[in-house]
C-alpha cells in the first residue's frame, strides 16, 4: 500500500474516532442536562401562600383547616366542654386550636391529600384528643362521646411521674410531671422531648400545658406529627399513607389506618389485646366526630382497630426482642 494512501486511512480513522468521542460526549452532556433539568424542576415544586395560616409549602396549595372546619363545628364536636360540671371551663377554644395548627399545616397536618383525607385526619386527631380529655360516662347528658375537652390536666395524680434514671431529661426538684394537655403528657422525659419540639421549657414548666391552650394544642400536634421513638413512624404518617409497612410490620399485622395511630401513640396499653374497651372508646370518638362533620362513620377507612397488632413501642421486651432491637 502506498504511503500516501496509508496516511489517508490513518487520518480518516482518527477523524472517526474523534467524531465518536464528540458524539458520545454530546450524548453524555444531553443526559446530564436532562438530569439537571429534572432536579431543577423537582426543586421548584409548587408552593403556595395562604396568609398566616399556611405559607411556603406545597401543602398550603390544598384547603386549609379553616376552609372546612368552622367555629360552629368545633362547638358541635365539644358541646359540653364549658358546662358547669366540666373541669376546664373556659380553657379550650377554637382560636387556640387554629393558632396552634398554623404551625403544623405547612408540614401536612390536616393539609395532606384531598379534602376527604384532610377531614378524616382532623377527626382522627380529635378522636384521640376527645378520648384523652373526656369526662363522659354512660348516662351523661348528650351521651358519653359529647364530653371531650372536659379536662386539661389529671385531677388526682397518684404520683409525680418522675423517672429519676433518665439523664437526658432529669427531673427538676419540686416539679410534678402528671398528665396535662390535649393528648395527655406524662413523665419528665416526655415533657422534655415535647418541650424541645415546640421550643418551650416544659421540663421546668410542665404547668404551661394547663395554663395556655395554644401550647397544649401545639404539644398534641407535635406528638401527632412526630415519631414517639426512633425508627418508628408518626401517627400522621401511618394515617395519611406516607408510611409503607415492612414485612416485619405486615407479619405483626400493622397496616396504615386509624388502628396504627393508636399503636404509635399508646403501644400495648391499647393494642394487641383484642377488642378491649380502652381501644373501642377511641374508635367510637373518631367515628362520632366523622358523623358530626358530615363525613359519616362508613368512611372510617380500613384497618380501623389495633386489636391484633403487635406494638410499635412495647412497654416491656423479652431478652430476644432486646437483642434484636439493639
Amino acid at each position: 500500500m502506498k504511503r500516501k494512501t496509508r496516511n489517508k486511512i490513518i487520518l480518516w480513522a482518527l477523524a472517526l474516532t474523534a467524531a465518536a468521542v464528540l458524539v458520545g460526549g454530546t450524548i453524555a452532556l444531553v443526559l446530564t442536562a436532562g438530569t439537571w433539568k429534572a432536579k431543577v424542576k423537582e426543586s421548584r415544586e409548587k408552593i403556595c401562600n395562604k396568609g398566616w395560616e399556611c405559607s411556603g409549602s406545597k401543602y398550603c396549595c390544598n384547603d386549609t383547616i379553616t376552609d372546612f372546619f368552622k367555629v360552629y363545628q368545633f362547638e358541635n364536636l365539644f358541646s359540653k366542654r364549658n358546662t358547669p360540671v366540666a373541669k376546664a371551663v373556659g380553657f379550650w377554644d377554637y382560636q387556640s386550636f387554629i393558632l396552634a395548627a398554623a404551625q403544623y399545616e405547612p408540614l401536612g397536618f390536616c393539609t395532606t391529600g384531598g379534602k376527604q383525607m384532610q377531614m378524616l385526619e382532623l377527626c382522627a386527631f380529635l378522636g384521640h384528643v376527645g378520648t384523652a380529655t373526656s369526662c363522659g360516662f354512660g348516662v351523661a347528658t348528650g351521651g358519653p362521646l359529647a364530653w371531650g375537652l372536659c379536662y386539661n390536666r389529671e385531677m388526682s395524680p397518684s404520683k409525680d411521674y418522675c423517672d429519676k434514671y433518665n439523664t437526658q431529661y432529669p427531673c427538676v426538684d419540686g416539679v410534678e410531671y402528671y398528665g396535662r394537655g390535649a393528648l395527655t403528657v406524662y413523665w419528665n422525659y416526655n415533657y422534655g422531648a415535647i418541650g424541645d419540639g415546640i421550643k418551650q421549657d416544659l421540663l421546668h414548666h410542665p404547668e404551661y400545658l394547663e395554663q395556655n391552650a395554644t401550647l397544649a394544642w401545639e404539644a398534641a400536634m407535635w406528638r401527632w406529627m412526630n415519631p414517639i421513638k426512633k425508627k418508628q413512624p408518626s401517627a400522621h404518617d401511618v394515617f395519611v399513607g406516607n408510611w409503607k409497612p415492612t414485612k416485619n410490620d405486615t407479619d405483626s399485622k400493622r397496616f396504615p389506618g386509624f388502628g396504627a395511630t393508636m399503636n404509635v401513640l399508646y403501644g400495648d396499653t391499647k393494642c394487641g389485646q383484642g377488642f378491649i374497651d380502652d381501644m373501642n372508646v377511641i374508635i367510637s370518638h373518631y367515628q362520632y366526630y366523622l358523623d358530626l362533620m358530615g363525613i359519616g362513620r362508613e368512611q372510617s377507612g380500613a384497618n380501623l382497630d389495633c386489636a391484633e397488632q403487635a406494638p410499635f413501642n412495647p412497654s416491656y421486651k423479652d431478652p430476644k426482642q432486646q437483642q434484636q432491637s439493639g
